[in-house]
């Protein structure tokens, strides 16, 4: 576990050198609030309305909180080093290096994005305030926890890039099936909450990673409760073991491919 710790510090200290370019690259993210501000602003004629049990100033924090998760998580650089160190054979170095390859990319990746992350959840509730005048009513204890949930979420959402990854050990190249997820990511995870789409398909939504990386985090935030909170930390914690699970699992099929072919 040491060494791991090492491997986040060593990826943490580093980041800090680029400060001034993650804050540059917080416009983009905050052309996307400003966009969501105006169309949740029109659709509302009064902020006060429930449209899906949600106000105009609950559904932008919703849309805040899921774009941070998701904005700062740096999903397709991390899918691109995967496929290019399988593709090239550098993977074949980690194999007898003294630690494990996926705890070496969890850990140095979530290393790399937690400044990131930090900033963008600071300047994130700094434009939220200025849109909205004010936050959602939070104790000391309910941010605790959905700070955890946060972290989770980024955790589940790292393995589930990386088995994404880990499938360049048996096709040529993965990042297509990164594009479609981070589409689907997008356009079904952090604009709208699960409650927006057709009954049919809520319940498939609520056993979906979506669940874990966006919907629950993002819920608690805007409508926080703390029994709903323990549900949200239990499936996470769930989705974590299943999602190491697979990854190990491919891993191992892909070192011994690797092994069989001579690589």
């Amino acid at each position: 576990m040491k060494k791991y710790v090492f491997i986040f510090k060593s990826e943490f200290m580093s980041s800090l050198q680029y400060i001034l370019n993650v804050i540059f690259g917080f416009i983009g993210y905050a052309v996307i609030l400003f966009v969501f501000f105006q169309l949740w602003e029109y659709l509302y004629s009064d902020p006060n309305e429930l449209i899906n049990g949600y106000t105009m100033s609950e559904m932008v924090w919703y849309v805040i909180i899921t774009e941070i998760l998701w904005s700062s998580l740096g999903g397709r650089k991390l899918c691109t080093k995967i496929c290019n160190d399988i593709k090239s054979g550098n993977i074949a170095y980690n194999i007898c290096k003294p630690y494990s390859y996926i705890g070496y990319v969890v850990s140095s990746h979530l290393g790399s994005i937690a400044v990131k992350t930090a900033i963008y959840f600071l300047l994130g509730m700094i434009m939220g305030f200025f849109f909205l005048g004010g936050f959602p009513k939070l104790s000391l204890i309910s941010i605790l926890l959905i700070a955890f949930s946060s972290i989770l979420s980024l955790g589940i959402s790292t393995l589930l890039i990386l088995i994404i990854g880990l499938f360049s050990f048996f096709i040529e190249d993965a990042q297509p099936f990164y594009w479609l997820y981070s589409k689907f990511i997008l356009i079904v995870g952090t604009l709208f909450p699960i409650e927006f789409f057709p009954k049919i398909v809520r319940p498939i939504l609520n056993y979906s990673p979506i669940f874990a990386i966006c919907y629950g985090p993002a819920k608690l935030f805007v409508h926080f409760d703390m029994l709903y909170a323990l549900q949200v930390i239990g499936i996470q914690f769930i989705y974590l073991v299943v999602v190491y699970f697979i990854c190990t699992l491919l891993y191992k099929k892909g070192v011994k491919k690797l092994n069989v072919n001579g690589g």
